[in-house]
């Protein structure tokens, strides 16, 4: 199907909610063994603020068993000393199928979580690529279908786009970001399954705005109260949406959609910026 194809399909009759599926995914996640805020590179973080280390494992560790619960698989990759922020794990990279590609960060600080995700990828048996451009993995690039949605505009380069393109051999559809506070694309869309997503439309760009609606009619608004807990931070799988148990006007608009809402509390982690799907990296059959 191509990006034409998604764009032509008819609109969901949205009066009663649709019937969803569930389907058994497989995750990657970093345990938060080394989380701190030690630097600020995006908004949400506070050198200031304190962080409860043993909280945030207990909170980490509660996300990661309700994917467990839930039927799904869990992989650990092995968390680096002196890189606190490698519990976001979906940053590392994007895999699809046989083909992955690791993430080039745009801070020094992170640079070295590159190396650490290229390891645990050639581990499982990828041969990772390495773009020239800065990418983010999966902090800018969802899989929703059969395209790839691209954000750029603060982390990732819309150079690298093109390089993921090739890579992983699926069309990207370039989104750009407008809101420092939204800095990566999983903090303001979430794809909720192959064919619906959530999006939070100040974040985006007039041109990013017209393409969203013109591929997902039936896309779900959120909210400003919702977007500013990060609510969009979410993991679907197609059924059970796991997102931040903060985000309740969200959650009320899932239930009606027809979507099982699972609130989780990281609340420690939303200091350095990220929150459900930061923490989660999906590896896409």
């Amino acid at each position: 199907m191509t990006i034409a194809d998604v764009a032509s399909q008819p609109t969901p009759d949205t009066t009663t909610p649709r019937s969803r599926t569930a389907s058994l995914r497989r995750y990657a996640m970093t345990a938060p063994s080394y989380f701190a805020v030690e630097y600020a590179i995006n908004p949400w973080m506070d050198v200031t603020a304190s962080v409860d280390a043993d909280l945030a494992v207990r909170q980490w560790d509660e996300l990661r068993r309700t994917y467990l619960s839930l039927g799904h698989t869990v992989d650990l990759v092995e968390p680096v000393g002196g890189l606190p922020d490698m519990v976001y794990a979906a940053n590392g990279g994007l895999v699809v199928g046989d083909s992955a590609v690791v993430a080039r960060f745009a801070y020094p600080q992170r640079a070295g979580e590159a190396a650490a995700y290229a390891r645990w990828m050639a581990a499982h048996g990828f041969d990772p690529v390495h773009t020239e451009h800065v990418n983010e993995g999966q902090g800018d690039l969802l899989v929703a279908g059969s395209i790839v949605l691209a954000g750029y505009g603060f982390r990732t380069d819309r150079r690298a786009h093109d390089e993921v393109e090739r890579a992983i051999g699926l069309p990207l559809v370039s989104l750009e970001l407008v809101d420092p506070r939204f800095y990566h694309l999983d903090t303001a869309l979430a794809v909720l399954d192959d064919t619906t997503i959530a999006y939070y439309p100040p974040a985006f760009g007039d041109d990013a705005r017209a393409r969203i609606q013109d591929l997902f009619p039936d896309a779900i608004e959120v909210a400003s109260a919702d977007a500013f807990v990060l609510g969009l931070n979410a993991v679907s799988d197609g059924k059970h949406v796991v997102l931040p148990a903060a985000a309740t006007g969200f959650a009320a608009q899932l239930a009606d959609a027809g979507f099982e809402p699972i609130g989780v509390d990281l609340s420690e982690l939303l200091k350095g910026g990220g929150s459900v799907k930061c923490c989660t990296l999906e590896v896409y059959r």
